[in-house]
């Protein structure tokens, strides 16, 4: 019973205030327009990149006896490499320090500059690092690593609207339609501010996520707008609320298992870790978009539509009534 009337109460509170639950989206769209032109304006760019897509030197140093502190490592390499990401990769089970790899942003890749580079880790090391036996060096050129950004947005951009295409094909309705991609664009464009404040930077894995995050963002936009155009014989709020059941289902399942995969897997790999964060942060900003922005535009669109029946049935004369009186 308290299930019932607390399900009543919440259906009666959406009903009066879906339209100014829109406030709050709409809110954030704005707010994120303007933190995004703001750091395109001071960075020339919309995130941060790392060394895979601006170009730079990976050196990846094998911890053979005592471990390295990676702060005392970042102070004495900065201070002749200029800012540099470090991050350590630990055994799964013991958590014991295995590696240490350091990212140095860097334009040119060559033996000159590889060897300026060994000296300073030789420096703060105490021995030299030697390619192959307690090092490995992978070096990025800037040209090549431009070509691949640009392709990768490219992708995202297609992706993106072959989405939006089907989405049309599929509902053939400008305003549900609509909708749907402006929840899918919302989880992505906010993702990234977030991305952008926590001061990460994207690296090619990064990129991938957010193609990966399009088809995630739809599913239940989708299966939303599906159930309340074409599912004929119940009610506007029974259509939302079951729709509601399933979609929270699947979106809280994939949640999960990222956020499970975000604990124990991405501390031991950069690349995974950077994944599983942006899936996990697009994923909760699907939950905000799905249920709030796009049920509110379709039940907008539904109850107007209905409104506009009624008045254009009530409206006209019937005229088999005045045809009878007639005669």
């Amino acid at each position: 019973m308290e299930k019932e009337n607390f399900k009543k109460k919440m259906i009666s509170f959406h009903d009066k205030n879906y339209k100014l639950l829109l406030l709050i989206p709409a809110a954030l769209l704005i707010f994120s327009f303007i933190y995004i032109g703001i750091f395109y304006s001071n960075n020339h760019d919309f995130f941060y990149k790392d060394i895979s897509l601006t170009g730079g030197t990976s050196v990846t140093i094998n911890v053979i006896n005592e471990t390295i502190d990676i702060n005392s490592l970042k102070n004495a390499v900065s201070e002749k490499l200029g800012n540099v990401n470090i991050r350590e990769i630990s055994n799964l089970v013991t958590g014991q320090q295995i590696a240490v790899i350091v990212e140095i942003k860097t334009n040119e890749c060559n033996e000159i500059q590889s060897k300026s580079i060994k000296n300073v880790f030789a420096d703060y090391l105490g021995y030299q690092l030697i390619d192959g036996e307690n090092s490995t060096f992978e070096c990025t050129g800037s040209i090549l690593s431009e070509n691949f950004y640009n392709q990768l947005l490219i992708a995202l951009l297609i992706a993106f609207v072959l989405m939006a295409i089907v989405v049309f094909i599929q509902f053939r309705i400008f305003i549900p339609s609509m909708a749907v991609i402006l929840s899918a664009f919302a989880d992505i464009f906010f993702t990234l501010v977030v991305i952008n404040l926590l001061g990460i930077s994207i690296s090619t894995a990064g990129i991938v996520a957010l193609l990966m995050l399009i088809g995630y963002s739809v599913d239940t936009d989708i299966l939303l707008t599906n159930k309340v155009l074409r599912r004929e014989g119940k009610s506007l709020n029974r259509k939302i609320l079951e729709a509601f059941k399933t979609g929270i289902t699947m979106t809280l399942t994939s949640l999960f298992a990222v956020l499970v995969a975000l604990f124990i897997i991405g501390p031991f790999s950069s690349i995974l870790f950077q994944i599983f964060l942006i899936m996990t942060i697009g994923l909760g900003f699907d939950i905000l978009n799905t249920w709030l922005t796009n049920v509110s535009i379709i039940k907008w669109y539904v109850l107007e539509k209905e409104k506009r029946k009624n008045k254009s049935f009530s409206d006209t004369p019937n005229t088999e009534y005045i045809n009878k009186n007639e005669n």
